[in-house]
């Protein structure tokens, strides 16, 4: 009747006749045989999947800490000692990245773009920070790729392969960071640029605001040329790259007007307050 519920076909046979179905299946067959090596070659996949998830993880929080090392650059009595742990530090991210190509040997590594992606923006954003302060310039995606080839030299950090399995392995390994991935790093790290910038004139350094504001000008004028092209994700660090420029001109501007006014003790304060303005007033708009 109306408002009873609707029965399922299978729902007329008997539980016997069904149990009796399922015990007649040919577990030898090519049918079955078919459908195992399927579930095997998934769960296979689906396992690696989740390595490289945890491996990228791994690589965000260590680069994270790199970022972290890299801003006490303006404050640390000698910057090279922070400079040389910042490379240490990178290098053991890089032993991370190694563990993510060993795992994509024979593996189309779109495949898996989702699980690594995460972990390589964040590498790209420590290792241009690194350079930038090195150098006063970006690095290029080249550069980045050519720092991560490696060779089969330290065999001790892969793990889970037999030595005849290691054997048929290359004795080289190579991990491309992709254009878009590139580009999301690039953005992420007008951000620290931005910080960079405060904390340089809280320590009374003038004079790299104004180069941090034509650097940042620079990359937004090059993405910018992109535009609406380029992958979603792209376009949509575009507002976030141009709130760090517009920040950074802020603090510029005060600098240039009003410097000889503010104490230099006061400066960071005064462009701290400044940005909590401009947050503020973006909220509401």
């Amino acid at each position: 009747g109306s408002g009873g519920f609707r029965k399922r076909k299978h729902d007329n046979f008997p539980h016997g006749q069904r149990r009796e179905e399922k015990e007649n299946v040919n577990p030898s067959s090519a049918l079955m045989t078919s459908f195992k090596s399927f579930q095997l070659e998934l769960d296979t996949r689906h396992d690696k999947y989740e390595r490289l998830v945890k491996l990228s993880r791994d690589i965000t929080i260590e680069s994270k800490r790199t970022i972290f090392l890299l801003h006490r650059f303006t404050s640390a009595p000698n910057g090279e000692d922070i400079l040389n742990e910042s490379e240490v530090k990178l290098d053991a991210v890089r032993r991370k990245i190694k563990q993510v190509a060993q795992e994509l040997i024979g593996e189309d590594m779109y495949q898996f773009h989702r699980a690594i992606s995460p972990g390589l923006q964040e590498y790209v954003e420590a290792v241009s920070f690194q350079y930038f302060i090195k150098t006063r310039s970006l690095i290029s995606v080249e550069e980045i790729n050519k720092q991560l080839i490696f060779t089969a030299e330290d065999r001790e950090e892969t793990t889970n392969m037999t030595s005849n399995s290691y054997d048929k392995q290359p004795h080289t390994w190579s991990l491309k960071v992709t254009p878009v991935d590139y580009l999301l790093g690039v953005a992420d790290l007008t951000g620290e640029l931005m910080r960079l910038c405060i904390s340089s004139v809280g320590n009374g350094d003038i004079d790299t605001p104004f180069e941090l504001s034509q650097f940042l000008r620079q990359i937004y004028d090059g993405f910018t040329f992109i535009g609406n092209t380029g992958p979603y994700e792209v376009s949509k660090k575009l507002y976030t790259l141009k709130q760090s420029l517009a920040k950074v001109e802020n603090a510029c501007y005060t600098l240039k007007v009003r410097g000889s006014e503010i104490p230099k003790h006061m400066l960071a304060d005064v462009f701290s307050t400044k940005t909590e303005l401009i947050e503020q007033e973006e909220g509401l708009s």
